[in-house]
Formats: C-alpha cells, sequence, structure tokens
C-alpha cells in the first residue's frame, strides 16, 4: 500500500516522554479508536503527539505518546473525530470488544464480526467493528437485516477485510472518460481503494467532498480502514441500497455493488453467517 507521508517521517523527532506511557500502532488503529481504548481525549492525544503531521494518517509500529489518565476528562468519553457523528454503539474498540451480544443500532462487534468472517485476524477485528459501525451509524444501515447484508457485501469485496486496494496497477484505467480519468497518471492515481473499491477521479472526488475528506489529493486515504467503512456506506447510501435490503432482495444489493452478480455464492455465505450472527 503506498502511503503520502512514510512511518519513518512521521515518528522521526518523537521521543516518549520519560516514565510516559506509550501506544504502539498496529493494523487498523486510528488515533479515535486509541483515545476510547485507553480513557483520553482525542484532542489531547493528538496534542501530546506534534510529531503526528496528520491525525488522519498513522500507520504501524508508530508509537503514541499517551497522556495521563487524569488528563482524559474522566466519564465525558473521548472526543467524536470531525465529521463523525457522536451515536450510540460506535465506540472504540474497548467498547466493540465488549459488546458481544452488539446488533441493530448497536452494530456488530468483534466477536460477531469474526463470527462472520472466519479467518479475520482477532487482533484486528475490534478496530474493523468499531469503523464498520461508525459508518453503518452515519448511512443508516441500523437493522440487522441492513447489517448483515451491508458486512457480507464488504467482506466478498475486499477479500475478508484484508484487501485495502486493488492488486493491478490502475494502468487500465488511464483515459477512462466515463470515470473522469482526463489528466496524465490518472488511472493509477485513481485505482480502485477501499473495502468497495471507488475508482476513478470522478468517484474520488463525489466520495470525498461527501465525506469531507481530500480524496483528490490524497487519494490513499481511501484505503484507511476507517475510511474505506465510511466510503463503502457512502456508496450504499448513494444508490439506497438500503432498499434492497429492506426487501431481502440480495441479488438486487449485489447487482447495484458489482455490475452483476460476480462471487455471488460466497457473497451469500457471509451473508448467511450475517444473518446469525446478527440475527437479520
Amino acid at each position: 500500500m503506498n502511503m503520502a507521508i512514510s512511518a519513518a517521517s512521521q515518528q522521526s523527532s518523537f521521543v516518549p516522554p520519560p516514565g510516559g506511557r506509550s501506544h504502539t500502532v498496529v493494523f487498523g488503529d486510528t488515533l479515535w479508536g486509541i483515545a476510547s481504548h485507553y480513557g483520553v481525549a482525542l484532542q489531547k492525544l493528538i496534542a501530546e503527539n506534534p510529531q503526528i503531521l496528520n491525525p488522519d494518517l498513522i500507520y504501524p509500529g508508530d508509537r503514541v505518546a499517551l497522556p495521563d489518565a487524569a488528563s482524559g476528562e474522566s466519564g465525558a468519553g473521548p472526543a467524536t473525530p470531525s465529521g463523525a457523528p457522536a451515536s450510540e454503539g460506535s465506540g472504540g474498540p474497548a467498547q466493540v470488544a465488549a459488546s458481544p451480544g452488539a446488533g441493530a443500532n448497536g452494530g456488530v462487534s468483534a466477536e460477531q464480526l469474526m463470527q462472520i468472517v472466519p479467518q479475520l485476524d482477532a487482533g484486528q477485528a475490534p478496530a474493523i467493528a468499531s469503523h464498520l459501525n461508525q459508518a453503518m451509524a452515519e448511512a443508516n444501515i441500523d437493522t440487522p437485516q441492513r447489517q448483515a447484508m451491508f458486512i457480507a457485501q464488504l467482506a466478498h469485496e475486499s477479500g475478508g477485510f484484508r484487501y485495502m486496494e486493488e492488486i493491478a496497477s490502475g494502468a487500465a484505467y488511464e483515459g477512462r472518460a466515463d470515470l473522469g480519468n482526463t489528466q496524465p497518471g490518472d488511472g493509477v492515481r485513481y485505482k480502485g481503494r477501499g473495502y468497495i473499491q471507488v475508482t476513478g477521479r470522478h468517484n474520488y472526488g463525489e466520495a470525498g467532498r461527501a465525506l469531507g475528506l481530500d480524496l483528490i489529493n490524497n487519494p490513499q486515504l481511501a484505503a484507511q480502514p476507517e475510511n474505506a467503512a465510511r466510503i463503502a456506506a457512502w456508496y450504499w447510501g448513494s444508490r439506497s441500497i438500503n432498499d434492497a435490503a429492506d426487501a431481502g432482495d440480495f441479488v438486487r444489493a449485489t447487482r447495484l455493488i458489482n455490475g452483476g452478480t460476480n462471487g455471488l455464492a460466497d457473497r451469500q455465505s457471509y451473508y448467511a453467517r450475517a444473518q446469525a450472527a446478527l440475527g437479520g
């Protein structure tokens, strides 16, 4: 995965405070999730880490200094990230992992997600569940039926939440006016990224405007797990796929996402497990 800023460049000046606590970033972490997990305010966490040039970009292996627990505004919970609505069930990894019975408005728990996607790494499940819950809350994917269908489709499209970027270079999209690729290099620059792979300058622009992300100048943001979930939910909402979910029309939902029914059997397997886990 190509990153706009390397982990080394972000951490080159970081010296943890003497005796202070720190967190080593793993795949799927976000500053919001770390703040929630440790019970500190997001803005205090950001202020404690001036070496992080862009709070939306942290990388596995980075070390994040943690504020003193007393400075976490106990009882108030972490600050909500910019652009994300505060809603029940959209808490950080610790909250998701502690809610094995979550469903409907409460979203999916890490345990339920692993039932749906058995090959999922247990260490990544809490963060992925948290990202999905935030995204589903934003797009009113708020019933077990809608959530089961949404998660099943994303699981297939991303190979079980393993792939965040199209393997091909994207050169095949060069000059594709139907994708808005009008500038030299647009094919590679705006290759497929995310859980439902957003592709082409036009689609990156539409998703970025809807979500408050500068995807045109920073297309790699689409491959960040939290953004991948939100982009998928935006796409879902823009095609009114909740209507297909409410009608129980899985084939229609598949066509709206895929343009056909490729991989239908695999999608349906995920869907059956999701219905069993979520009660949809």
